[in-house]
């Protein structure tokens, strides 16, 4: 057998980056109830830092995953987006209609379900946000392995749910966790997105030049109190869609494609294994069903399902949009289910929501968000397979009579 190839062929597959997930998750499971959990929280808590004369960033390794390595993620987000908004599925209003009011839904129904579990907590309360979000690269690999035969609309629509889901995300994080905010770090980061729409206005080709000016962004919104992820977001409406760099390519396409490998199976897979290890050591079941782990599997798994699919099913009968070409409801439905997939967005927001907890609070997010997230993966690929299958016999059956 061919390795490099059988390997290029593996990661080109676009359920591959959700096993690499499940796997990551898995292994910090494992790690996390062994005789290994010191081993592993020693490991996230070891300390790194950048000094530059009087500037530093000190912060423990996990926090350098979460507010460093996801911020490269979100800037992936940012380049999606601008691509699908300017240029693509997202570029129409009739397009846009359906997948937006879903999203939209998908993220106050979860919320709401949250808050009624939690609603006499002002701290726990705080977490409302943690089932509102769905993990597009687990959702959309659960959809290519169990819906091969399925529309390609549906995908599309699961596509287009969760880029909404995650602008959704970054507004969410802009406008309750954020904290206390600098002035001059802020003055800073604006000035470099500024100095980023001057190389945007005189058509500037070097890659680097935009890079480097985003690092400098990335470290001022570090420091500002605002979220440094969001800096990835911003930063990606200044790489040009179509001004081709210094080796001829389309910027934004070309910085897409070569993120999207990284971002799937480095900066995803290690978010996941440094953020789901939750240790089970000496808990019991009334510990971790507390109204926080309830709050989240619900809303993961009613309030997505019950909000996209209910709001859907409203939006078509009153003929605001239409079905996704050639699905029926229970496809949609089938698809509903995958968006309760929060995983990784979720575990993302659960570490920005109780950050200043302890860690009893971490581990009901990180239960909550594995069983609520397993639950819609389960069932939803269930439905899927058993729709696939009565796909698959209805070509086989059109082929057999075209012959």
């Amino acid at each position: 057998m061919n390795v490099p190839s059988y390997l290029s062929k593996l990661i080109q597959h676009e359920a591959a980056g959700g096993v690499i997930l499940v796997i990551a998750a898995a292994v910090a499971m494992i790690l996390a109830n062994s005789p290994a959990f010191g081993f592993y929280n020693g490991l996230l808590e070891i300390p790194v830092s950048i000094r530059f004369g009087a500037f530093e960033i000190a912060k423990p390794l996990l926090l350098w995953v979460n507010d460093g390595l996801m911020a490269i993620f979100f800037f992936l987000v940012g380049l999606e987006v601008k691509r699908e908004i300017l240029d693509g599925q997202l570029s129409s209003i009739s397009q846009i209609t359906l997948p937006a009011v879903a999203a939209i839904a998908g993220i106050a129904f979860p919320a709401l379900i949250y808050v009624w579990f939690n609603a006499d907590d002002p701290v726990a309360v705080n977490g409302w946000a943690i089932p509102s979000a769905t993990d597009i690269a687990f959702a959309v690999g659960v959809f290519t392995i169990f819906g091969k035969f399925l529309p390609l609309s549906l995908k599309l629509f699961l596509l287009s749910v969760a880029i909404f889901d995650d602008i959704g995300a970054i507004v969410i994080i802009a406008l309750f966790y954020s904290q206390d905010l600098s002035t001059t770090s802020l003055i800073v980061a604006f000035v470099g997105l500024f100095a980023l729409f001057l190389l945007n206005h005189f058509n500037v080709r070097r890659q680097a030049a935009y890079i480097l000016i985003g690092v400098v962004v990335w470290a001022a919104v570090l420091k500002s109190g605002v979220h440094a992820t969001l800096a990835g977001f911003a930063l990606a409406w200044f790489i040009p869609l179509k001004l081709r760099n210094e080796d001829g390519h389309p910027m934004l396409p070309h910085l897409e494609h070569k993120l999207h490998p990284w971002v799937a199976f480095v900066v995803l897979p290690i978010f996941a294994f440094a953020n789901a290890g939750v240790s089970l050591f000496g808990a019991s079941l009334s510990d971790l069903l507390n109204p926080i782990t309830l709050g989240i599997a619900a809303g993961l798994f009613v309030g997505k399902q019950l909000g996209i699919f209910g709001v859907c099913w409203l939006t078509v009968k009153t003929g605001l949009a239409k079905l996704p070409e050639g699905a029926n409801w229970v496809q949609l439905y089938g698809v509903s289910l995958l968006c309760g997939i929060g995983f990784t967005m979720s575990l993302f927001i659960g570490s920005l929501a109780f950050e200043e907890q302890g860690l009893a609070y971490q581990t009901s997010v990180k239960v909550g968000v594995l069983l609520g997230s397993l639950i819609s993966a389960v069932l939803g690929a269930a439905l899927l397979a058993r729709s696939n299958a009565k796909s698959k016999e209805r070509i086989e059956r059109n082929a057999a009579q075209q012959t």
